[in-house]
């Protein structure tokens, strides 16, 4: 039907006859000349009718934005002064000859250059992704794809698939369930990830292990999370956690410079979980913000300002300052009263601040409603362990370490951009050594961090056991310009150190068998040293693409309440339906008034 695509028709076809065929992406009559630009996947490319193919011309006169048509006609160089520099065909144009109207198009919802609100574009996605920058970042998911299985394939690794439909297993977020028609009563999970069967592969003995798969939660929605997500999934054996992070970290290399071009650094940095909470309050720091936390407790643990010296004495509390370079100058009042507001969301209390107006004068060149209550040791150490200038303004968390470190770290997060701070470029970091567990003060008992089947760093189950609260894992997560975009671990494979982990997170050996007794069992049969991680791929394509949501590098993504406006899916389905899967539906019932 065609012999080139449009955005291939150049220079080197000129006096030949070619067939193309795409969307009428605009139409112009130019003096009774049309000219139509021709779109496909590759681009666009002018055609010109002529009046004097009589026949031909009428045919052109009927086109529309959107039809589909198929064209046969000769190339030419442009005319002088016409050429578009910005196409790859922007030097010729075809002459038509034969004009194939394939298929017509009513009046679109949307033209391709007007801008549109987003539930336009979901509900009219087989229009959207006409777009030319909805192609380029579709084909760009591609060339992902295309290099991680390129770089994993040349370093022996296996494509392997893993069930859609499995059992119900507790890990972090509500489960998709789906009725077993012939097992009435019983419901498959759709996976959250492939994490058990991974483990089971290395358990078979396929050492290296990877797979793109769709992964299933249903939980709250944003930007960067759907209900179905696309991860790279990798599992190894017999390589030690430095051996696995770093060829993880080499694959991302390759990635970004097989499809960017662009060279990351070698090796990452890396930085330990205490140390990315201590310096900027969140376990994924965005290294493009030059701002930092100090810990300040020790400094004001005596004085009169309860708000500073009640978390300073609490063993669970925390104070800690945040120095803006020059803010003092460039933030106003107001500006400072709504970050007050903002902070608020997130639990805080309040936000104490101090200008520093002439430093050298001390106290006096300060500029704060709570200098009163500090002592002068107080307000010269935190000048100095801030390492504070003139002009600059200095922001106080102080409340529980959780409250401060959601508070002022989103605050860091927001100044840094208020105020253009960020760095351009990618900065990857490597965070290492994340506490085993953590406390849960509602189920009164620990959570696993990571998940259950996570190595501790420490060997012995008995001392695991005598001090979970202190106790590191080999887990390791990668960060990039502020989000994950990669998790994973060494994992537990020996049967006593599962089963105590087990059991600090409260999980009953009954509870343990019923909800993962075929790999407690696999795990009897000689488990190898295995560890692996996960990459968001869906993350990684929205950073390459320089947009803020995945819904633009997916082809048919969910709204943030898990609809699909195309579909119009989820939907009722009809008793005979519900009836062969032994379901009832009981809907909530509606209070009026």
């Amino acid at each position: 039907m065609r012999s080139h695509y449009c955005g291939q028709v150049n220079e080197s076809l000129i006096g030949k006859e070619v067939s193309v065929a795409g969307w009428v992406h605009r139409r112009r009559d130019h003096g009774g000349v049309i000219f139509v630009d021709l779109r496909d996947r590759e681009g666009l490319l002018q055609i010109v009718f002529d009046p004097d193919a009589k026949d031909v011309f009428a045919d052109a006169e009927r086109l529309r934005g959107e039809f589909c048509i198929r064209i046969k006609g000769l190339v030419r160089a442009r005319p002088g002064g016409t050429a578009n520099a910005n196409l790859a065909s922007g030097q010729v144009e075809l002459l038509a000859q034969e004009l194939e109207i394939l298929s017509r198009s009513e009046t679109p919802p949307f033209h391709h250059d007007e801008p549109v609100n987003e539930e336009l574009r979901l509900k009219y996605r087989y229009l959207d992704l006409r777009r030319d920058v909805m192609q380029k970042r579709i084909r760009l998911r591609h060339q992902v794809t295309r290099a991680m299985r390129d770089y994993l394939d040349s370093n022996g690794f296996i494509d392997i698939e893993t069930p859609m439909l499995t059992k119900a297993t507790p890990e972090g977020a509500r489960d998709y369930l789906v009725p077993s028609r012939t097992h009435p009563g019983q419901f498959f999970a759709l996976p959250q990830s492939p994490q058990l069967f991974k483990q089971l592969l290395m358990m078979a003995g396929y050492d290296r292990y990877y797979q793109i798969v769709r992964c299933f939660r249903d939980e709250d929605l944003r930007a960067e999370r759907q209900p179905e997500f696309t991860q790279l999934d990798i599992e190894t054996s017999f390589l030690s956690e430095e051996q696995i992070m770093q060829l993880m970290e080499a694959l991302i290399r390759h990635l970004f410079k097989d499809v960017l071009g662009d060279d990351l650094p070698n090796p990452f940095p890396r930085m330990t979980y205490a140390e990315a909470m201590r310096r900027y309050a969140s376990d994924k720091p965005d290294l493009r913000i030059p701002l930092e936390l100090v810990d300040v407790a020790d400094l004001v643990k005596g004085c009169d300002f309860k708000v500073f010296s009640g978390p300073a004495a609490n063993p669970d509390g925390r104070v800690a300052a945040l120095r803006v370079p020059e803010g003092g100058t460039k933030l106003s009042r107001k500006e400072i009263d709504d970050y007050t507001t903002f902070v608020g969301r997130y639990g805080a209390k309040g936000l104490a601040y101090v200008k520093v107006n002439e430093k050298a004068k001390g106290r006096d060149g300060l500029q704060s409603p709570i200098l009163k209550f500090l002592s002068d040791d107080a307000i010269n150490g935190i000048l100095s362990r801030t390492g504070a200038q003139d002009g600059d303004l200095i922001f106080f968390g102080a409340d529980t370490a959780k409250v401060v470190n959601d508070s002022i770290g989103a605050l860091r997060i927001k100044v840094g951009h208020d105020l253009k701070l960020t760095k351009t470029g990618w900065h990857p970091l490597w965070v290492v050594d994340f506490p085993m567990f953590e406390w849960d003060p509602e189920a009164k008992r620990w959570a696993a961090l990571h998940h259950p089947f996570t190595a501790p760093r420490i060997e012995d189950a008995a001392a695991l056991r005598a001090d979970p609260k202190n106790a590191l894992s080999k887990g390791y997560d990668m960060v990039l310009n502020g989000s994950e975009i990669g998790g994973g671990s060494v994992r537990i494979h020996r049967t006593e150190m599962q089963s105590t982990v087990f059991d600090l997170l409260g999980i009953s050996a009954e509870e343990a068998q019923i909800k993962f007794g075929f790999l407690l069992e696999a795990l009897k049969f000689g488990t190898p040293p295995h560890g692996g991680i996960a990459f968001g791929l869906d993350r990684i394509v929205m950073f390459m693409a320089g947009t803020d949501s995945i819904r633009d590098v997916i082809a048919f993504p969910k709204t943030q309440t898990a609809a699909d406006l195309m579909t119009s899916a989820p939907t009722g389905v009809s008793e005979e339906q519900l009836k062969e899967l032994h379901i009832r539906v009981k809907l909530p019932v509606k209070v009026e008034g």
